[in-house]
């Protein structure tokens, strides 16, 4: 058995969790100005606002383990979220793994990419609010 974590995997875990905490929000909430280069305006705001925050740093900090023990033990898992709304975590999550660029290139890794992340979000044409089809890795909409 191994022992505790280094200060090093720590940190770097850390930034992942905040990071998909992030894009998280940021599906939530912003349409425009995803690194918030400029001061918050109301126009960045999304006028209707969809999909739990409360449930998505849970999920999040799940993901980040199971990808550490994935890494660690060349383990083969499943990822079973409840339904809800916890969406966002789920999809920011696949794409700050790049899984969510390479399956949609418009939404690519970069600030454009971001922008369409979150204006995509839980609007007409774009995603749902839950995990469903569009979402990289789903096996059941909800």
């Amino acid at each position: 058995m191994q022992g505790p974590l280094s200060d090093d995997m720590l940190g770097r875990m850390q930034r992942y969790w905040q990071a998909a905490n992030y894009l998280t929000i940021g599906q939530i909430y912003l349409q425009n100005n995803p690194l918030l280069r400029e001061p918050l305006r109301p126009e960045h705001i999304k006028p209707r606002l969809l999909g739990h925050w409360g449930t998505s740093p849970g999920l999040s900090l799940i993901y980040v383990h199971l990808n550490r023990l994935i890494k660690e033990r060349d383990a083969d898992f499943i990822y079973l979220a409840g339904p809800g709304h916890g969406g966002p975590a789920l999809v920011a999550n696949v794409y700050l793994e790049g899984t969510y660029s390479q399956i949609y290139p418009e939404i690519a890794e970069n600030v454009d990419g971001m922008g369409r992340l979150f204006r995509q979000f839980s609007t007409p044409g774009g995603i749902p609010s839950h995990v469903s089809v569009p979402t990289p890795g789903s096996i059941h909409e909800g």
